[in-house]
């Protein structure tokens, strides 16, 4: 499939591939579960890796400057967010982040909240740090007014405020539920987190894929109490598809936030990979059209999906996610048993992940990656269809 600077490989060429997405499944199966797209990397990242490896320019990484005025300046023209150059930092990854803070602001035994289903990795996180897992699920409504059919349980949230939680984990966009939150979502947040002395850690590594009709809206861009309050943790790797040369950062907006961030270990910043530092600069400062170009076929795809499930499949339910690549499907009803996921690959020969490992209220669900192609998309939900 081509779309301009996007040509989407075959099925057979994708077997190639060495990433866990290809490895993990023999070739009868189609594996849609692991975040990565199937999109070929925009050639600006492409030129900057080349030129790098052919001049053995391969050693350590050191200073960065750049990325700090690269984030920044994307930041400022994808989402009108003015940052401090200065208060961006580097780091191996966006899971190594999180845990590096976590350390800074709890100690083993303190409470963390967060609102399930979730990343899984997100549970991964808070077990490695020792923190207290307070969850308050999402609520199905699909009268709630969200489109996606899921909303807070803001007295249980401020219920466990008053409980005496040290940080607040946001996924912001939600994976899995595709969901983007509102200005007044993030700013009850930041009412509560400044009235009971609460860090907010924002993931935000799926914003640079939102669709038009829910705008993204950054944490830290919402005013002096957000500053004080919050630290955003994000990454080029789930937007350009560079997941493997593993870099991401951490933003802090005021001050006293960046201060207490000189706590987290100077080995986050070298830790992480030298390509991956400049492959992302390269993506803040060049990869813009691309990504439009990325966000157009996703946008296709999903609306694919919708119609496909129309009408082969319309006992699924599905809605339209609000950002990134991630469909989350309602699979209650095709009486798939105690895990549809697993289900599924046996019976249709399709790989998703399966719902549970994001939370209780996920265990009849799938989470589709449909970064893909059309016919890939396709293909997944005729042997779905030919399998119930």
């Amino acid at each position: 499939m081509s779309q301009g600077q996007i040509n989407i490989p075959s099925l057979a060429d994708l077997q190639t591939h060495r990433s866990e997405k290809w490895r993990s499944f023999s070739h009868d199966i189609l594996p849609l579960p692991v975040a990565e797209m199937d999109f070929p990397v925009a050639q600006p990242i492409r030129q900057i890796l080349s030129e790098m490896v052919t001049a053995s320019d391969l050693g350590y990484l050191g200073p960065i400057p750049e990325m700090g005025s690269a984030f920044s300046g994307f930041a400022k023209r994808r989402w009108g967010w003015q940052t401090n150059p200065d208060y961006v930092r580097v780091a191996t990854d966006v899971g190594v982040a999180v845990v590096e803070l976590l350390r800074i602001f709890t100690k083993p035994g303190e409470k963390v909240l967060f609102s399930s289903p979730v990343y899984q990795n997100f549970y991964t996180w808070m077990r490695e740090t020792q923190v207290e897992m307070v969850d308050v699920p999402f609520k199905i409504d699909p009268t709630a007014g969200d489109e996606t059919g899921w909303s807070h349980d803001w007295a249980g949230i401020e219920a466990a405020y008053k409980t005496g939680i040290k940080v607040h984990l946001l996924c912001s966009p939600h994976n899995p539920l595709g969901k983007v939150y509102t200005r007044e979502e993030l700013l009850r947040i930041i009412a509560l987190a400044k009235e009971f002395n609460v860090v907010v850690i924002s993931d935000e590594i799926h914003a640079p894929l939102t669709f038009k009709e829910s705008p993204f809206i950054p944490f830290l861009s919402l005013g002096e109490d957000s500053a004080k309050v919050g630290v955003t943790v994000t990454a080029a790797s789930k937007g350009w598809n560079i997941a493997g040369l593993k870099c991401a950062i951490i933003v802090s907006q005021s001050e006293k936030m960046h201060a207490k961030l000189n706590e987290l270990p100077p080995a986050l910043h070298y830790r992480a990979s030298l390509l991956g530092a400049f492959a992302t600069v390269t993506a803040f400062e060049k990869c813009g059209e691309w990504l439009d170009e990325a966000i157009a076929i996703l946008d296709q795809n999903r609306n694919l999906i919708a119609n496909l499930i129309s009408s082969r499949i319309p006992a699924v339910g599905y809605s339209l996610p609000h950002a990134s690549y991630l469909a989350w499907l309602d699979m209650s009803k095709l009486n798939l048993g105690e895990d549809p996921g697993l289900a599924l690959i046996e019976r249709a020969k399709v790989a998703f992940n399966s719902g549970h490992i994001y939370g209780p209220l996920g265990k009849n669900y799938v989470r589709f990656n449909f970064a893909t192609s059309p016919a890939i998309i396709t293909e997944a939900i005729e042997r779905i269809a030919r399998a119930l």
